[in-house]
């Protein structure tokens, strides 16, 4: 079996404000008290992934590292914990950005699965280093919630991308 690429419309480009806007509230989302919380998704880190594998030109390292700078301070936790682990985050996505829109997104979210894992994995490394305790299994519940979360993000995100489905004759795209 050859692997074919999923059919697609040419997506227009996205705008650098609408990515902004995205991230900011990705961040939001993480701020918010419920952030604490193992099985709510790191949405921020969804989000970051999204834009690292469709825009790794506009979003990358720098980008995650200030993100994850940003929800350290705001939740209060080791400073640099959330900064490593989204910029190996955007190192992985970027480096696999190419393989993965060739799936489906089911099949992208379980592309993204271990690449949020390994993320988790690491500031929880960095977090037991650092002498906090084992917080337990329930700990990485939020990967595989943010994975199942990833073909309707990935839907909205690229919404405003999709072309209109005029057809002009004058035309051959």
């Amino acid at each position: 079996m050859q692997l074919q690429p999923h059919p697609q419309r040419i997506l227009l480009p996205a705008k650098v404000s609408f990515i902004a806007l995205t991230l900011a509230l990705g961040l939001l989302f993480d701020l918010l008290p419920w952030g604490q919380i193992a099985v709510v998704p790191d949405l921020t880190a969804v989000v970051l992934a999204f834009w690292c594998i469709h825009q790794p030109r506009r979003v990358g390292i720098a980008v995650a590292w200030t993100l994850g700078l940003l929800i350290d301070v705001g939740n209060g936790a080791l400073l640099g914990q959330h900064a490593l682990g989204y910029s190996v985050l955007a190192f992985l996505a970027f480096a696999v950005h190419r393989r993965i829109l060739w799936f489906p997104p089911w099949q992208e979210a379980l592309q993204l699965l271990p690449l949020l894992l390994s993320t988790r994995l690491l500031m929880l490394v960095i977090r037991i280093f650092a002498g906090a305790d084992f917080p337990g299994w329930t700990y990485f519940a939020g990967c595989f919630i943010s994975a199942a979360l990833w073909p309707v993000l990935s839907f909205l995100l690229l919404l405003p991308q999709r072309q209109a489905e005029t057809i002009d004759e004058n035309r051959p795209i």
